[in-house]
């Protein structure tokens, strides 16, 4: 893959350069957001990989830039990493429509883990960091989030990780058709009815993330 990569430590960015071209995929480095805006207009990446908070005012830019450049290019995959879990991140970019990841840093330090993400962003899947679903599920009750068995609960959080209903199934040791089962009843008691131009999983993980 050809990846535009938009990260201020030199150390991490060079890193990542290392890991990702030992892996056969070019690397395209920038270190703020107004040169990862033009190296995708310049490069048509195949997936972006971009911090959040970079120069000049480390905030976050890096997320505004990868909103940006959705709108610009739709359905381009990106993938943003953070120090931080910030919901408000998540959902904003969730909002955006399929081919979206959202990993803490910490998780880049699994070689494997960090590859298999950022392929299933490329790929048009969404990617939530475990870390990020577990702390937005504690102490959550109430609303259309309380209508859900733990079952249920245990199947939108590895939705929220973008994981397939195949996946579920073996991580939760149960059968496809169970997660099927339990998919739909999901979607049912979020109230998120089947319609044309709505993506309900993401609708669901949406649901999920802003509780």
């Amino acid at each position: 893959m050809r990846i535009v990569l938009a990260e201020d430590s030199v150390l991490l960015r060079e890193g990542l350069i290392q890991i990702l071209g030992r892996f056969g995929h070019e690397t395209v480095a920038v270190a703020d957001a107004p040169a990862l805006v033009a190296a995708v207009a310049d490069d048509r990446p195949d997936v972006v990989v971009t911090d959040v908070r970079m120069p000049p005012g480390y905030r976050d830019e890096g997320l505004r830039a990868a909103l940006e450049l959705r709108r610009a290019h739709p359905g381009l995959p990106v993938l943003v990493l953070s120090q931080y879990v910030e919901q408000s991140y998540a959902a904003d970019l969730l909002q955006t429509g399929g081919g979206v990841g959202y990993l803490l840093k910490d998780r880049v330090g699994d070689v494997a883990e960090f590859l298999d993400g950022l392929e299933r962003v490329a790929g048009g899947g969404t990617v939530i960091d475990p870390e990020v679903v577990r702390r937005l599920l504690s102490g959550r009750d109430g609303s259309r989030l309380g209508r859900l068995t733990d079952r249920e609960r245990q199947v939108l959080e590895l939705m929220a990780e973008g994981r397939s209903n195949s996946a579920i199934a073996r991580r939760l040791v149960i059968s496809e058709a169970a997660v099927v089962k339990h998919v739909g009843s999901i979607l049912m008691k979020l109230d998120l009815p089947p319609a044309p131009d709505d993506h309900r999983r993401v609708l669901a993980v949406l649901t999920y993330l802003r509780g």
